[in-house]
């Protein structure tokens, strides 16, 4: 399996090779050359396979020039109870990622029983282990950078701290995160974990962190890589939930499905696209956003218009704080049907900050074809959605995921399995949760006091040049 880039001026290369580094040289993102597609009676074979047999089966078509051996053991040594039962008690943890059924045909797809809390320890603990043993093949070191809204930074965090070759620089707003969330970054004590909270919002630490990747000079100089959803490792790890919730809320192989995801980065929906397109029968993709609503925009007019720092809100999703979708690229790409030279014009305009409009070409039309619809949520929507999910459900949620399961059930249709991506657990957003039906959500063993926790980090403007200077002066600490 080789990879090619969106923007079509990038050398072709293989899973290892692309897994270190992020974005291509071209400044595209990484796909595969075609997709390997899972035929019926193939996903009749999967469907009694656990989740590390499933992962296995999944990454062994993606990740090619891994030996199966070193693949099955890097699986394995991931994807442990151990590792993922930090969720409800009543969860069954040895599923890794449960189905907790709300009503008939609504499902909760719990992807947030990891270290973090957060669906990014499904992907990000086996990067962590991936990387490792990429340095080691290698006989390199890297520096990670990256940046976060609020779940990637812990998830990489934790997922690397300690690992050998390995540091971590995590760009992060400064006001952008619940204080439990920044509790979980900055109170990392070890040394090669680096937090930079930057005085701006998300989009400013995405574009500087593009910034230092697109420096090619810079990059190879300091052996940059990447953990954020432009990562294919990410995009890889995260198709195999899909599978897995699939074979979980359905009785055939041909069965449709909807998926309801909270979206802000379009890297988790961006995973169902790759799963749908490599054979699993889901019917419908639904994009929620917040009121950070550029991806909703999108799919309902064929206009993909960024906004600026000052038109991005902070709001009680702020993992979804987002008005760049680094991997929205991806599906851009598969919508105009690999058209590499028209997705680097519409790219160009982008970081130009301006905006693209699909309709004049005629390509907006083929978005149901790929399954797209969405919808938006408000802080009063998530209020409404956080109290109704724990009255009738007597499951509490969190703030992404009641945007999640709001624009779901309106996208909701009789007779097809929804199932809703829970995207962090409740207590990571206990100031919302106490608003909404006035208790606090409970903790899990260890978190009672994170807040008090001694901090390491570093506050800095929006500046790329001191924020790469920084990097140079720690990048062989």
């Amino acid at each position: 399996m080789n990879y090619l880039s969106t923007r079509g001026n990038a050398p072709q290369q293989t899973f290892l090779q692309i897994l270190l580094g992020g974005l291509a040289p071209d400044g595209g993102l990484y796909l595969p050359e075609a997709y390997p597609h899972f035929e019926t009676a193939d996903l009749a074979a999967l469907r009694g396979m656990d989740y590390r047999q499933l992962a296995f089966a999944v990454l062994s078509r993606l990740a090619t020039d891994i030996p199966a051996a070193d693949l099955k053991a890097l699986v394995d040594k991931t994807y442990t109870t151990a590792a993922y039962s930090h969720g409800r008690p009543d969860s069954d943890f040895s599923q890794i990622t449960p189905v907790r059924r709300l009503e008939e045909g609504v499902y909760l797809l719990e992807l947030s029983n990891g270290p973090t809390l957060a669906f990014k320890d499904m992907a990000m603990q086996l990067l962590g282990n991936l990387f490792e043993y990429a340095l080691e093949q290698a006989g390199q070191d890297i520096n990670i950078l990256g940046a976060t809204s609020g779940d990637t930074g812990s998830a990489a965090e934790y997922a690397m701290r300690g690992k050998r070759n390995v540091r971590v620089f995590m760009l992060s707003p400064e006001h952008g995160m619940t204080p439990f969330q920044q509790a979980q970054m900055y109170s990392l004590q070890d040394a090669n974990i680096f937090n930079i909270a930057v005085r701006g919002v998300f989009d400013d630490c995405q574009d500087i962190v593009k910034a230092a990747a697109n420096d090619l000079e810079f990059k190879g100089k300091y052996r940059l890589g990447a953990v954020n959803s432009i990562n294919w490792g990410r995009i890889a790890a995260q198709v195999i939930y899909y599978f897995k919730a699939y074979f979980a809320v359905s009785a055939s192989d041909t069965q449709p499905v909807d998926f309801a995801v909270p979206s802000g980065n379009f890297g988790n929906v961006c995973a169902g696209h790759i799963a749908r397109m490599m054979g699993l029968p889901i019917r419908k993709l639904i994009v929620a956003t917040n009121e950070n609503d550029v991806l909703d925009e999108f799919f309902r007019s064929g206009v993909y218009r960024p906004r600026g720092a000052a038109e991005t809100l902070h709001t009680s999703s702020p993992s979804m704080d987002i008005s760049k979708a680094s991997n929205f690229e991806r599906f851009i790409f598969d919508l105009t049907g690999r058209d590499a030279a028209q997705v680097a014009g519409l790219w160009r305009a982008v970081e130009g900050g301006a905006s693209f409009d699909l309709n004049a070409t005629g390509q907006f039309d083929r978005v149901r074809d790929f399954g797209f619809v969405s919808g938006s949520s408000t802080h009063a929507d998530r209020l409404q959605t956080i109290r109704m999910a724990w009255e009738r459900y007597a499951t509490m949620i969190d703030t992404h995921t009641a945007d999640g399961l709001k624009v779901g059930l309106e996208q909701r249709e009789a007779g097809v399995a929804l199932v809703c991506l829970e995207t962090a657990l409740p207590a990571k957003f206990e100031e919302t949760i106490v608003e909404a039906i006035g208790r606090k959500p409970e903790r899990p063993a260890g978190l009672e006091a994170i807040e008090s926790l001694p901090r390491r980090v570093v506050a800095m403007d929006a500046d790329a040049d001191a924020i790469k200077a920084y990097i140079a002066r720690h990048a062989d600490d």
